[in-house]
């Protein structure tokens, strides 16, 4: 039996792999290519320069590989890509990029997307992430490995949002989210560091506690932005077990172009 439904329509040039799974009423174009082991709900619609990896499932009535919500846009051959291993839920959209930005918006594998999620064109989004139910990121938006944004999240353009960062359910994020750290309300502000999050990925009590010295230092010591990653290379220099997870935060905070997030 065939596992694309006689109601679909595939047009002629996707590449779809031998037992990829198409539900009723779904819409692939010509330019689309999907890897083995994923399967799409009813009414998905793929469209674009799109490359979905193996082992996704994609829930009803996504739309994947839509033009870009950019008035600059026209037309450019611009692409989206998708990795192996995600779960995408209902109704969720995901754009393609734009000339602007590298041509390219990227989701990467293992993610755990929920339903109304939308990932704005020339959006980087990670491996292991959670996006909870009505997540909206802008364009140009770059969220990290391990980053769970709660239900409600509205992130800004050009926002990034570090490795093992949190957000609270309603978070609106204006400002660059530090590793590890957890922000909620309405501007998001800081409050401390994702510990759970971490002791479920197996960092151990000595690591955490040294990623709490350093959210102080950044967050509670009152120091000027340089003079808080001066104290957070020291950290480091005393702290040799826990140097490259400092050195995630260092270099992260050191690089944001936005500014981070700070009361």
């Amino acid at each position: 039996m065939s596992l694309i439904h006689p109601s679909a329509l595939v047009e002629p040039g996707a590449e779809l792999a031998a037992d990829v799974e198409v539900g009723p009423y779904c819409v692939i174009g010509a330019q689309v290519r999907i890897d083995a082991g994923t399967r799409l709900g009813p009414h998905v619609c793929v469209q674009g320069r799109t490359r979905i990896g193996r082992d996704n499932r994609i829930h009803a009535f996504c739309s994947i590989g839509g033009v870009p919500q950019d008035k600059k846009y026209a037309g450019e051959p611009t692409e989206l890509e998708i990795g192996d291993g995600n779960t995408i839920r209902e109704y969720c959209s995901f754009s393609l990029g734009t000339v602007q930005d590298g041509g390219i918006t990227r989701v990467g594998s293992d993610n755990w997307i929920m339903a109304y999620v939308h990932v704005a064109h020339d959006c980087r989004v990670g491996d292991h992430t959670v996006l909870a139910n009505c997540t909206q990121l802008a364009g140009h938006v770059h969220v990290g490995d391990w980053a769970i944004l709660g239900g409600l999240t509205g992130v800004h353009q050009f926002v990034q949002i570090g490795a093992h960062a949190m957000t609270g359910v309603g978070s609106a994020v204006t400002q660059d989210v530090p590793p590890y750290v957890m922000l909620a309300g309405t501007p998001a502000l800081p409050h401390g560091i994702n510990a759970e999050g971490l002791k479920r990925r197996g960092f151990d009590a000595a690591r955490i506690a040294t990623l709490r010295d350093a959210y102080r230092t950044l967050y509670r010591r009152g120091l000027a932005l340089d003079a808080a990653l001066d104290a957070l290379r020291a950290l480091a220099d005393a702290n040799p077990a826990s140097a490259a997870d400092l050195a995630r935060l260092i270099d992260f905070v050191a690089a944001s172009r936005r500014g981070i997030v700070r009361p």
